[in-house]
C-alpha cells in the first residue's frame, strides 16, 4: 500500500521562503545596479513623495516642542478670560463680527470675580494701555512696546517671575502711583550698564520709577516676549479712562480643583453679563493646553496639503515604477524563459519582480526619509531647541513605500510570471 505523499511542514515552508526572499532581494538590487540612471530617475518620485510629508512633520514637531516648551503665557492652573479666543480660527465668515459683538470687560466685572470666586488662589486684572517708544537718560526702545496696568495678582496669573527689585502691591493700586515694572529685554535696552532699580523711564512723555524686573523668557515665533513696561492699573484707567477694556486671569489652588474654579468662575461671568440660561458663552476661558490644541488645530491644513502633495507624488512614482517594470519585464524575456525552463515557477518569477519594485521604492523611501529629517531640523537649529525624529511618520512612510512597490509591482510580476517559457526563450 502506498503512502500519500506529505505536504511540508511550515517550518519547512519557512525554511524555503527565507532563502527565496534572500535571492530575490539580491537579484533585484543587481538589476537595480545593471541600470543606475534609469533606476534613480524611477525613485526620485518617490524620494520626493516621502521627503515632503517627512519634512513637514519634521518642522511641525519642532515647532510644537519649542511653542510647548516655551508657552507659559499663564501660570500654573491658571486661566485668562477674554473677549477674542487666543488664536483665532474663524471657520464661518461671521465670526469675527460675533466676537465684536460681544461686550468688553470692565473692572467691576473683575471686582465680582474677585469677590465671589472662592476657589480662586489669585485674580489677576490687565488692561493694554499704550504702545510706542520708552526713553531712559541713556537709551530708548523699538516702538511699539507696550504699556501695561496690571493688579498685584496678575504676576502669579501670567507667570511673570521678578528677577530683580518687587512686583506691584495693593498699596501701589491704592495710591494710585507712577511706578513701573520692566521686562527683561527693556530693562536691558534702556540701562546696558546697570540696574534700571530707583531709574525713570518715560512712556508716553510720562514718567514712571521702576521698581522691578522681571525674569526673561526670549523669543516665541520671533516675537519678543520680555517687550513691555507694567504699571499698575489704577494708575492707568485714571490716566487713559475708566472706560477701558481689560482681560481678567484666575488661578486655582492647585490642579484638583482647576475645573471646579473654571466652572465657578464662568458661572460668576455669565451672571454679571447677563447671558440668559442655555445661550453660550460671550466670552473665552483660555489656558496654556488650550493655546496648544488650538495652535495644532491651525497646523492640521498644513499636514493635510503635505499629505495630498505626498500622495500625488508617490502616485506619480508609482505609475514610473509600473512603467519601468513592465520596460524591465520586456528586457529580461529570455532570462525569464531560461529561468522557467530550468525549473523556476511562476511564483518564483512573481516574487522577483515585486521585490524588484519594493527594492526601488525603499532606496527612495530611506533617501527620502534621511533627507526630510534633516531638513526639517533645520528649524531645531534657528530655534535652538534640541532636534526631532518623527519616528512614526518615518515608519509610515517606509511602510507606504512597501506599499506603492507591492501595488504597482505586482501587475508587471503577473505579466512576467505568465509568459510562455517557450516564446520566451526564442525572443531577441
Amino acid at each position: 500500500m502506498t503512502r500519500a505523499p506529505s505536504s511540508p511542514s511550515p517550518h519547512a515552508s519557512r525554511n524555503l521562503l527565507a532563502p527565496e526572499v534572500r535571492e530575490g532581494f539580491a537579484m533585484a538590487f543587481s538589476s537595480i545596479g545593471a541600470h543606475k540612471l534609469r533606476s534613480s530617475l524611477t525613485l526620485l518620485g518617490v524620494l520626493v513623495g516621502v521627503f515632503s510629508i517627512v519634512v513637514v512633520m519634521t518642522a511641525l514637531r519642532v515647532l510644537q516642542s519649542n511653542i510647548e516648551s516655551r508657552l507659559n503665557v499663564l501660570g500654573a492652573n491658571s486661566f485668562s478670560i477674554s473677549r477674542f479666543p487666543a488664536v483665532r480660527v474663524d471657520d464661518h465668515p461671521g465670526a469675527s463680527e460675533r466676537y465684536l459683538r460681544r461686550r468688553e470687560f470692565r473692572q467691576w466685572m473683575a471686582r465680582q470675580v474677585e469677590q465671589r470666586a472662592t476657589l480662586a488662589r489669585s485674580v489677576g486684572v490687565t488692561a493694554q494701555l499704550w504702545g510706542g517708544e520708552v526713553f531712559s537718560k541713556w537709551a530708548k526702545t523699538n516702538p511699539g512696546v507696550p504699556l501695561v496696568g496690571v493688579s498685584p495678582g496678575t504676576f502669579e496669573t501670567r507667570n511673570w517671575i521678578i528677577e530683580e527689585g518687587r512686583a506691584l502691591n495693593d498699596s501701589d493700586l491704592g495710591a494710585a502711583r507712577d511706578i513701573c515694572v520692566l521686562g527683561a529685554s527693556v530693562a536691558k535696552r534702556l540701562f546696558p550698564h546697570g540696574s534700571a532699580l530707583g531709574e525713570r523711564v518715560r512712556c508716553g512723555g510720562v514718567p514712571y520709577l521702576v521698581v522691578g524686573v522681571t525674569e526673561e523668557k526670549g523669543r516665541l515665533f520671533g516675537q519678543d516676549q520680555d517687550a513691555y513696561v507694567l504699571i499698575p492699573i489704577s494708575t492707568g484707567l485714571n490716566r487713559f479712562g475708566k472706560e477701558r477694556s481689560i482681560s481678567i486671569q484666575v488661578q486655582a489652588w492647585s490642579g484638583a480643583t482647576y475645573d471646579d474654579t473654571v466652572e465657578q468662575v464662568r458661572g460668576i461671568l455669565r451672571a454679571t453679563r447677563k447671558v440668559p440660561p442655555g445661550d453660550p458663552d460671550d466670552f473665552e476661558i483660555i489656558s496654556n493646553d488650550s493655546i496648544i490644541r488650538q495652535f495644532r488645530a491651525l497646523t492640521l491644513a498644513v499636514r493635510a496639503g503635505a499629505g495630498v502633495i505626498s500622495s500625488i507624488a508617490l502616485l506619480a512614482a508609482g505609475i514610473g515604477i509600473m512603467n519601468i517594470m513592465l520596460v524591465s519585464v520586456t528586457e529580461r524575456t529570455r532570462e525569464i524563459g531560461i529561468r522557467r525552463a530550468i525549473g523556476a515557477k511562476k511564483r518564483h518569477i512573481m516574487t522577483q519582480f515585486i521585490l524588484e519594485a519594493v527594492a526601488l521604492c525603499q532606496i527612495g523611501g530611506i533617501a527620502g526619509v534621511a533627507l526630510g529629517i534633516a531638513t526639517g531640523n533645520l528649524a531645531a537649529t534657528f530655534f535652538d531647541v534640541p532636534p526631532v525624529i518623527p519616528w512614526d511618520w518615518a515608519l509610515i512612510g517606509m511602510g507606504v513605500c512597501s506599499l506603492v512597490g507591492l501595488v504597482f509591482g505586482t501587475y508587471p510580476a503577473w505579466k512576467a510570471a505568465n509568459l510562455d517559457p517557450i516564446e520566451s526563450l526564442r525572443y531577441e
